[in-house]
């Protein structure tokens, strides 16, 4: 019974992070996202791409694209596909992070990066992240507006401002794909 809802973050006007080459982020997060949907599906699993082109989604948008696939149920599955940055704050930054909500578990999250260190990806942390204004609630919209009882996370599967994680991503983000 298990769905997948697949989200390749930014688009359009939000291009997300960019490397210092030109890289876009929302470029990159949507080659993901269509390699894991065509992926997904060759394997009988119910699958929905949020985003298949450049486009501006807003996070309501987003989140009605979302919870119109297969409803607000603990079976479905919610893969937000991005790509860190650190800038200047933390200097040679890099792998993978996985950030999950709080009304979840970590064992999705735990799974994911495990796999994707598996994978050769360096494994940094899995985490749930609170909003600070009230930390009853989830710092990302995404967590935070996708239901009660959907299982969503956001994969951040390296920092686009390192060189060697950039060119991981590049180059294997099929086989990260493929373990994820």
């Amino acid at each position: 019974d298990l769905k997948v809802v697949i989200d390749a973050g930014h688009g359009g006007t939000d291009s997300g992070a960019v490397s210092s080459s030109g890289v876009r982020e929302k470029d990159l997060t949507l080659a993901i996202a269509r390699d894991m949907y065509n992926k997904f599906r060759s394997r009988g699993v119910d699958t929905t791409l949020i985003r298949n082109t450049d486009e501006t989604i807003t996070p309501t948008e987003r989140v009605n694209r979302i919870l119109s696939a297969y409803g607000d149920n603990p079976n479905v599955i919610v893969i937000s596909n991005h790509i860190n940055a650190a800038g200047s704050d933390i200097q040679g930054a890099e792998g993978a992070e996985v950030i999950y909500a709080l009304r979840n578990n970590d064992t999705l999250a735990r799974n994911i990066l495990q796999s994707l260190g598996n994978a050769g990806q360096k494994m940094r942390k899995f985490y749930q992240r609170r909003l600070p204004s009230d930390p009853s609630k989830d710092y990302y919209f995404i967590h935070r507006n996708t239901g009660s009882r959907t299982q969503p996370v956001i994969v951040e599967y390296g920092f686009i401002d390192n060189p060697t994680d950039l060119a991981k991503l590049q180059n294997n983000y099929q086989e990260y794909v493929d373990t994820t």
